[in-house]
């Protein structure tokens, strides 16, 4: 290996030689990347195209003791860190330019415990990866709803997802979680042990280390879920949404329905005449029995005159992957968020009108359903703040070409002021783009002071700011 000039943490360059390149690569069992090797470009793609960042060092750890001795070399030379968990975060944050990149992506391993119910995972694991695994024992974590989302970052900004109401937030079901901190030590965080560091950890993002394990506990479910598409015209979606706020005014914590607005994929079950038309979708899930979840939805389905109903009994895991065709690695993406007590009539206009005005093919907006088991947690339990919320608005824009940049992004902009009245103020952390460094502490709302406690406490000099940055106010901007 040559010598290197690598970004700091101040914003300059530090030349590091290559004899203490060689001595740090040779104590490692993962591998070093830098420009110029196989496989450095494969590891520094992420799922969002918009970024491409050329890091000036990739360590591909292998297991703890590698993120142990990566985290001491780059503090001490001073280095610029960013931490690559699955690469799904749509600010990019899992990659720098020039500094070092942690890549976990090899660090794989799930292990079950089917009697205790409890599940071990490494930071590097997919969704799909982990719901392989516990369903094979009819278990399950609630996780998100796209299966290449990775298992760390969603975790450590809270995770929601078709099992949320029924089961909690992904963090609500974590027990433990090993983290190797600022200084390099390895601790355990649980509610007894470093409890501070465990609240942080839950909601709190990638702010206060690297997680090399996390510890859920597992619950029934599957393999069959009752869960499906039930598709509508555009022109009824007034109607339509309102029928769907009444009709989850009652609903059970086991059923789950988000709605997606957008134009129509090719998708083999919808009459190919709408192909490309302005669709209105709801996406149901029911986490319980088959029987009773037909039962639950008949409300949800019975409402309007929809275009096809594709709703009936499914495999959980392929459930969890049946978004994944339309949310590839590859497209430019840029998300704005907003979270709302209720879907008031002003934001249901707000949606009406931004998809008559769709900037592309692949752009959307997606209400998730939430609250339920999720909503009975206290808001300052955990970091993750939004616990009021009972729906979540992620407008979603998606394009392939850099000259449509201007027009998708205005897009989701202009929806994010127009919606900003009717909504709380908080936000989820990963659906916050790059640009939304200065809406973190209203994200947070009341739980931003003591995760600042946190912060000064576990990492005092902010080595880990490649996130949604927890910091002092008089401190450097994150680089």
């Amino acid at each position: 290996m040559n010598d290197l000039s690598l970004t700091t943490l101040d914003g300059g360059m530090a030349m590091v030689s290559a004899t203490t390149l060689d001595a740090f690569a040779a104590g490692l069992r993962g591998d070093v990347l830098n420009a110029g090797d196989a496989g450095y470009d494969d590891a520094r793609a992420i799922w969002n195209a918009m970024i491409d960042r050329r890091p000036g060092l990739i360590v591909r750890c292998a297991g703890a003791a590698d993120v142990i001795a990566t985290i001491n070399f780059a503090r001490d030379n001073k280095l610029l860190v960013a931490v690559r968990g699955g690469g799904h975060n749509i600010a990019g944050s899992a990659v720098c330019d020039g500094g070092l990149m942690i890549d976990l992506s090899k660090m794989k391993s799930v292990r079950v415990d089917r009697v205790a119910r409890r599940v071990w995972v490494e930071p590097g694991c997919m969704l799909a990866d982990l719901d392989k695994e516990t369903q094979a024992f009819g278990l399950v974590v609630p996780t998100g709803i796209n299966s290449t989302t990775g298992i760390s970052g969603l975790t450590l900004g809270g995770g929601f997802g078709w099992t949320t109401r029924k089961l909690g937030l992904t963090i609500d079901n974590l027990l433990s979680a090993d983290v190797v901190t600022a200084d390099g030590e390895l601790v355990r965080a649980s509610t007894a042990e470093h409890p501070d560091l465990f609240w942080a950890l839950r909601g709190g993002g990638g702010n206060f280390g690297v997680v090399t394990a996390f510890e859920f506990k597992l619950h029934k479910l599957g393999p069959q879920v009752l869960s499906g598409l039930v598709v509508h015209p555009f022109d009824d979606a007034r109607q339509v949404l309102k029928e769907y706020r009444a009709a989850l005014e009652d609903a059970p914590d086991e059923l789950t329905c988000w709605t997606v607005a957008r134009q129509a994929p090719p998708l083999p079950f919808l009459p190919a005449d709408w192909h490309g038309k302005e669709v209105l979708v709801l996406a149901m899930c029911y986490s319980g029995d088959l029987e009773a979840g037909e039962k639950a939805t008949a409300a949800l389905r019975g409402i309007g005159k929809p275009i096809v109903d594709v709703v009936g009994p499914n495999p959980f895991t392929g459930w969890q992957a049946a978004f994944d065709p339309l949310l590839q690695p590859g497209a430019r993406n840029y998300w704005k968020s907003h979270d709302f007590i209720d879907l008031a009539d002003e934001t249901i206009d707000v949606l009406d009108d931004a998809i008559r005005n769709l900037p592309g093919p692949e752009c959307e907006i997606f209400i998730g359903h939430v609250g339920g088991a999720a909503g009975r947690v206290a808001t300052d339990a955990t970091a993750f703040p939004q616990r009021n919320a009972h729906f979540v608005m992620n407008v979603h824009a998606r394009w392939r070409e850099a000259n449509m940049d201007n027009a998708c992004m205005g897009w989701a902009r202009d929806i994010y002021d127009a919606a900003k009245p009717q909504a709380v103020g908080t936000a989820y952390i990963n659906f916050m783009p790059a640009d939304e460094a200065d809406r973190v502490e209203a994200a947070y709302g009341s739980n931003y002071a003591r995760l600042l406690e946190v912060k000064r406490k576990y990492d005092p000099d902010n080595f880990f700011r490649m996130n949604q940055n927890v910091r002092a106010k008089t401190a450097r901007k994150a680089a």
